[in-house]
């Protein structure tokens, strides 16, 4: 199967990467999901993690994202994160469209990269919308619990993550379809599909002749139309997949 999946990415001249929460669990980050140890099993996302609940109680938010931003800050890509940047970076991805929030994408090196539920990379004013990098003012917030303020008003800077309740940013939506519809082959990383709409991407892809490849440790509803399915870890398989492209070119 490894061989196999190397003769696709090797056929494929436009090649898509769709990753989710399963490539960054390896990490440290938590997953969302899971049924055994997801944080939404834990919390309900509409009081901690909803746009309602930002507007009218930031503060409860904030305390409550404060542990996931520190782990974020702190995690290194694996050597998943590294092989997708890696073949990336000899032409057989051309661009990622991620689930994921963390940005270890970017920190492996992977250059195109659509981040479609946001990023904590950056944080928007509430008041005069001026967007900042999160470098600058996310530091008194992870160290001490300070709500990040706008220097240009000094209203609340909300981090550029997308919560429930709120809309997708609509360029990096277009963005990812885009990227779907051109797609020879794409590659599902570390996701469930249980979350719409991305979870109707591969159907997308797959309706206008698209190969699928699925690398998940559990099985999804799309398993049954995919060229290939891994259900093994993706920090295992997706560098034997890139030492065998490396090694068959």
């Amino acid at each position: 199967m490894i061989e196999q999946a190397a003769a696709l990415l090797r056929q494929s001249s436009y090649t898509v990467v769709l990753t989710g929460a399963g490539i960054s669990t390896p990490s440290g980050i938590p997953d969302f999901r899971s049924s055994k140890d997801g944080i939404w099993e834990k919390y309900d996302p509409m009081y901690v993690a909803s746009l309602a609940s930002f507007r009218v109680a930031p503060q409860r938010v904030f305390d409550w994202m404060r542990p996931l931003a520190i782990t974020m800050f702190n995690a290194q890509p694996n050597p998943a994160h590294i092989a997708l940047a890696e073949l990336e970076e000899i032409g057989r991805i051309q661009e990622i469209i991620t689930q994921n929030i963390d940005g270890l994408h970017k920190k492996a090196g992977s250059k195109v990269i659509h981040e479609i539920h946001g990023s904590m990379s950056t944080l928007t004013c509430v008041s005069c919308f001026t967007q900042f990098p999160a470098q600058g003012h996310i530091h008194p917030y992870i160290d001490e619990g300070l709500i990040p303020a706008c220097p240009d008003c000094d209203n609340i800077l909300k981090p550029d993550v997308i919560l429930f309740g709120e809309q997708l940013p609509i360029k990096t939506w277009e963005a990812s379809t885009k990227a779907i519809n051109a797609c020879e082959l794409l590659i599902v990383v570390g996701s469930s599909l249980e979350v719409t709409p991305v979870a109707g991407l591969p159907v997308h892809a797959l309706n206008h002749g698209a190969h699928l490849m699925i690398i998940n440790n559990d099985p999804t509803y799309i398993d049954s139309r995919a060229d290939l399915v891994f259900n093994n870890d993706v920090v295992d398989i997706l560098p034997m997949i890139a030492n065998e492209f490396k090694k068959s070119r």
